[in-house]
């Protein structure tokens, strides 16, 4: 099974969530196999529940599996990483402190593994301490750059920056596309992102120079009566990202 995210034109592969096995080829398949259908963590009482069932997704979308805490929570970091090492998953995701451990464990390098920092409202800083003990402090605040080289000192693959709420953070989010693409770094947006901001946050990032972008696409997109993420949107996003990526 493939090992690494399908990035559409080496550049661009959407996060979506799947509430099943159906689901997520529904997905998968709107998107062209450009996406990664992330399924929680946080989801399952037991790690063989959670291997038993993400299997299932696997199978259904050439490995197109992004193990998922659960809305960022610091407490499923451990339970990622292990779940990751049975798994070997084409993306997973991690808290800025859990990265290190995830690679360690994962036996190759191709695997994406996102490192968790929020926005401080001061442009070009982020907080690191997102972890299970550090989130219960006072914010740690570093520059992007700092942030960036310490997430390839543990072999991390990109900057997961959440919770963007949208286009709240803007100018801050302008400051990290930069610097992910000077420092030949992958991004993924995060939180808020919806089909009327997708394009803005896409352009950003691509007008940045960033090689490798992953934007999160959840809540909504869900329909609120069947849990499902709906197969319809994702294809708006993909057509979308072919317009973005057709404009350069």
């Amino acid at each position: 099974m493939k090992k690494t995210p399908n990035f559409y034109q080496n550049q661009i592969c959407l996060n979506v969530l799947a509430h099943s096995v159906e689901n997520a080829r529904e997905c998968y398949e709107a998107a062209e196999g450009h996406v990664v259908l992330g399924v929680l963590s946080k989801n399952y009482d037991t790690d063989d529940a959670a291997i038993t069932d993400m299997r299932r997704y696997q199978e259904a979308t050439d490995n197109a599996l992004s193990v998922g805490l659960g809305a960022g929570d610091p407490n499923q970091s451990d339970m990622v990483t292990r779940l990751s090492e049975v798994l070997q998953p084409q993306h997973m995701n991690q808290v800025f402190t859990g990265v290190g451990a995830s690679r360690a464990v994962l036996k190759q390098g191709e695997t994406f593994i996102n490192g968790l920092v929020s926005p401080t409202g001061k442009v070009g800083y982020v907080s690191i301490t997102t972890g299970p003990l550090s989130s219960q402090i006072a914010p740690a605040e570093v520059t992007i750059e700092a942030a960036i080289a310490l997430l390839k000192d543990m072999g991390g693959s990109s900057v997961k920056y959440f919770p963007m709420k949208g286009l709240a953070h803007v100018e801050e989010y302008k400051a990290v596309a930069a610097a992910c693409a000077a420092h030949d770094f992958a991004l993924e947006p995060t939180g808020g992102i919806d089909l009327e901001n997708y394009e803005e946050i896409l352009q950003i990032a691509v007008d940045a120079g960033v090689k490798k972008i992953i934007p999160h696409v959840y809540s909504s997109i869900i329909d609120k009566d069947s849990g499902n993420t709906r197969p319809e949107d994702v294809k708006q996003l993909f057509d979308i990202t072919k317009k973005v990526l057709a404009g350069k």
